[in-house]
């Protein structure tokens, strides 16, 4: 197994130790992709590992650099609904309304997962409600298709 590997299975294990140290002996590997396309950064916010989500940051993973599928962290995060690890990194500066897959934003991934609380959280962030996805539809939108009025109320 090369080192990008061990990274990707440190960080699949939960093994913050492990990862830290392959970055330290390994700083480019900041910048691997695993066989999907997905950053170190991409992997440990989709899996909620704060911990190394903050390590990778610290040791100068890019916040909006995104995954094979356009996906960024926050839009990996919005959708399966980690709100700790959405709000650490909003506030190191990821951008809330970068267009991902078919043109969704983190708002509009956050109502497909059905999180309420990433939603709010993402809106007093700065997430544009008023941004359509390829098929010109907005996150209410969405919401609405997916018959969670109180949620596309939130919205509108």
């Amino acid at each position: 197994m090369n080192t990008s590997e061990q990274l990707f299975q440190a960080i699949r294990s939960a093994d913050a130790t492990g990862a830290v140290q392959l970055l330290e002996q390994h700083p480019t590997l900041i910048h691997a992709r695993d066989a999907r396309g997905a950053t170190p950064l991409v992997l440990a916010s989709y899996l909620d590992e704060l911990t190394i989500a903050e390590q990778l940051i610290a040791a100068g993973a890019g916040l909006n650099v995104k995954d094979g599928t356009g996906s960024t962290p926050l839009m990996g995060v919005s959708f399966k609904g980690h709100v700790a690890v959405a709000t650490y990194l909003l506030e190191r500066g990821a951008a809330v309304n970068i267009r991902g897959p078919r043109g969704f934003t983190a708002l509009m991934f956050a109502v497909l997962g059905k999180h309420v609380e990433v939603a709010e959280l993402l809106l007093r962030s700065g997430a544009d409600t008023t941004l359509v996805d390829e098929q010109g539809l907005t996150a209410a939108d969405h919401a609405r298709q997916s018959g969670l009025t109180d949620m596309a109320s939130l919205l509108e």
